[in-house]
């Protein structure tokens, strides 16, 4: 990989996200078939959380197990940083306990400062702004079911957020063409849309339909994430008409794909029988999440090359 961290989709080149895919299908026929790979041994992460995580918790601490290697949790209560001290300090301390750092947090500029003032890899595990290993995982449920990533069309139905800017920075740098449809007031962050809208091969459209035609995978997500529960009942009127159900899934193409990060709340952004016609490739690229991980810290941490 050409980069020290993970930090946000566009510090990817094309070629680290070709890396990281290739050994991340290598490390889950290892797992499937009790091939032992043991790439970071004796190696530590910390995890420090200030958002609470099923997947990201449970899928990194289980790849660094099954790399040999062990995970450290830490919460907000757990932390001084929680209770004052700076990320500064925190970070240059950590860095003398672990070979690597995963943060799960609100501000994108929280990760940020701990790649600025630590010495080990940051591996950014969701902000308000990214989703860098969610969107690694997507592209590699899609890539194996078509083989390929580009010339598909991925459509995203919903809100333009954290998950949103990431798929639009990931796919159009294997190029996938893109396209978004959010109602107004709920779009992609203005740095992702300024990149993307010089891209031929991305679209922003107030229309899930026209979005949705032809397109090879449709993702949702829920109307309101983790932080943003007071605004649940303004979200669900606004976003009337954003559901993936079978007539927009009727538009696309014939072997369309669904992903949905999870949780999924079923009734809102997504029907109950559109996500039982799709829950295979939805829990597949939940299982993803942890070998695509498992890829990213052994190239970070040390464990290839």
């Amino acid at each position: 990989m050409n980069t020290k961290h993970l930090l946000r989709m566009s510090d990817l080149t094309k070629s680290d996200i070709d890396e990281i895919l290739a050994l991340a299908d290598k490390l889950k026929f290892n797992q499937k078939h009790g091939i032992s790979h043991p790439l970071l041994e004796g190696k530590t992460l910390g995890m420090i959380f200030t958002k609470s995580s099923t997947r990201t918790r449970v899928s990194f601490e289980t790849g660094m197990f099954q790399l040999g290697g062990h995970a450290i949790n830490l919460t907000s209560a757990d932390a001084q940083f929680g209770r004052g001290e700076s990320i500064e300090d925190t970070a240059k301390v950590l860095s003398r306990y672990v070979d690597g750092i995963m943060i799960r947090t609100f501000a994108q500029q929280d990760v940020d400062d701990f790649a600025q003032y630590g010495s080990v890899p940051v591996i950014n595990g969701l902000t308000d702004y990214a989703h860098p290993c969610q969107i690694l995982a997507d592209l590699m449920t899609i890539r194996e079911r078509y083989k390929t990533l580009a010339g598909l069309t991925v459509c995203w139905v919903g809100d333009g957020n954290n998950v949103c800017n990431s798929l639009i920075a990931g796919a159009l740098t294997c190029g996938t063409k893109v396209r978004v449809a959010c109602p107004e007031g709920y779009d992609p962050h203005p740095d992702v849309l300024a990149n993307a809208q010089a891209n031929p091969d991305f679209a922003l459209t107030r229309d899930p339909r026209e979005a949705a035609e032809g397109a090879n995978v449709i993702f949702t997500d829920v109307f309101a994430s983790m932080g943003q529960e007071a605004e649940s009942k303004k979200r669900l009127a606004d976003f009337a008409g954003y559901q993936v159900n079978t007539e927009l899934l009727s538009l696309s193409a014939e072997d369309v794909m669904v992903q949905h990060c999870l949780p999924a709340h079923r009734g809102e952004e997504i029907t109950a029988e559109a996500f039982a016609a799709h829950a295979t490739e939805i829990y597949d690229e939940a299982e993803n999440r942890l070998h695509a991980q498992k890829a990213v810290m052994a190239l970070l941490m040390g464990g290839v090359g």
